[in-house]
């Protein structure tokens, strides 16, 4: 039987190449698929042939590139995927697209919120951090009969002997000794204001009057009996707010806000900082203190700033050009903090703010506005705008060193008036 279609037969096959026949010429084109563009026409404009002979099935029709009327492929347009001059899928974000110029306008804002969120997230998360670390010990609320609160802020400055803390190498290292409790090793008052601030030693042999006063621990009241001893007594005898009460009664200044910083602390606030500058006046060796400085400007680190600021016995002066050193000194040092390359410096400044708020010790309503403006004003004294000076002194008895009384007074009206200060300690 002949299973090829209508009018084919075997002898139809001839002798072609191609699979299943043994003649070795080509296939013929007819059984090659063409794509043809369009309805093709046989010469002479006639009904074009059927493509197949009968009983062969139609194959689709590749014209015009519609449906199942014709395919197109597009190689002839170069239309590749389906888009128009050959873009890519879906004629759009092509190769041949440019991409939109950046929003820059945008960019920036977003850049700037960020940079503000995170700078506002910092600040004030080390503020709270700060505020936390500050040892909020002396009630100045026990201290009674105080005089009226002048114009600008009065701090009462307090370098203690306080060894709290420290190892017994660290007290060898520094030459502090081991003497219980804590004295006074040095007293300042700093007043800020408008016109300028004046930071005023008060040497700790001065002589004052312990007034009537209430007991920060007992409560109870001991009156006053005219009794004169040393300014660093006071401190020993019934600590901060006996200071502070014997200071009001002593020379009519109200005192606003007291700090207090003992050895170790200072050591570790000047090593947090890298050291201080400061032009020394004159060779020091001191046993005492453990001072063995040179003569000139160079930087001290915390052991050689501690020995520095101790040392008496080596000064002709002794106390008096002791509290002169220390000034020069603690004015260097809140310059040094203040300076850029400290406050800049996230490795540095908050070593520093550790350090120092460890160590210090305030009473209850200090703020870290208040300490801030005081370091500024400890800077202002270093940079030429402030004063420094001691307390005047007219004299001494019995080893006590005895204020001025009529300079004391003019001074005490010029810091309550915030007046620029004409007094001198000469």
């Amino acid at each position: 039987m002949n299973d090829w279609p209508q009018g084919w037969s075997d002898d139809n096959r001839g002798t072609r190449y191609g699979r299943g026949s043994s003649g070795a010429q080509p296939e013929s084109a007819r059984v090659m698929r063409q794509v043809r563009r369009g309805p093709s026409v046989p010469p002479g404009g006639g009904q074009a042939a059927p493509p197949y002979p009968a009983g062969v099935p139609q194959q689709p029709s590749y014209v015009d590139g519609h449906g199942e009327a014709g395919y197109d492929s597009g190689y002839n347009t170069g239309q590749v995927y389906g888009s128009p001059g050959g873009r890519g899928p879906g004629g759009g974000g092509g190769y041949g697209e440019p991409r939109p110029a950046p929003n820059w306008r945008r960019r920036i804002k977003i850049t700037a919120i960020t940079v503000v969120t995170v700078l506002l997230v910092t600040t004030i998360g080390t503020y709270f951090w700060a505020d936390s670390k500050l040892n909020r010990e002396v009630d100045l609320s026990k201290v009674i009969d105080r005089p009226e609160a002048g114009e600008g802020t009065n701090y009462l400055i307090v370098g203690s002997d306080s060894r709290e803390g420290m190892s017994a190498e660290e007290k060898k290292e520094l030459h502090t000794g081991s003497a219980e409790g804590k004295r006074t090793d040095s007293m300042m008052i700093l007043h800020t204001g408008d016109n300028g601030s004046t930071l005023i030693s008060l040497p700790r042999d001065s002589d004052v009057e312990i007034p009537t006063f209430v007991g920060s621990e007992s409560g109870k009241t001991y009156q006053g009996t005219g009794r004169h001893v040393k300014l660093n007594a006071a401190y020993a005898e019934d600590g901060p707010e006996l200071l502070v009460r014997t200071v009001e009664f002593n020379t009519g200044l109200h005192i606003d806000h007291y700090v207090e910083i003992g050895f170790a602390g200072f050591a570790n606030i000047v090593d947090a900082v890298g050291g201080v500058e400061i032009d020394i006046p004159q060779d020091i060796k001191d046993t005492k203190s453990g001072a063995d400085l040179k003569k000139g400007k160079q930087t001290l680190n915390g052991e050689e700033a501690l020995a520095f600021v101790r040392t008496r016995y080596a000064l002709a002066g002794s106390d008096l050009d002791r509290t002169k050193n220390q000034q020069k000194f603690l004015s260097a040092l809140a310059n040094q903090v203040a300076t850029p390359g400290t406050v800049l410096n996230p490795f540095k400044l908050y070593p520093t703010m550790g350090a120092g708020l460890d160590s210090l010790i305030v009473d209850k309503e200090m703020g870290l506005f208040d300490l801030a403006s005081m370091f500024w004003g400890m800077k202002s004294v270093s940079g030429g705008e402030g004063t420094s000076m001691n307390m005047p002194i007219s004299g001494s008895s019995g080893g006590n060193l005895i204020w001025d009384k009529a300079k004391v007074k003019t001074l005490v009206e010029q810091l309550n008036n915030d007046e620029k200060v004409t007094v001198t300690s000469d």
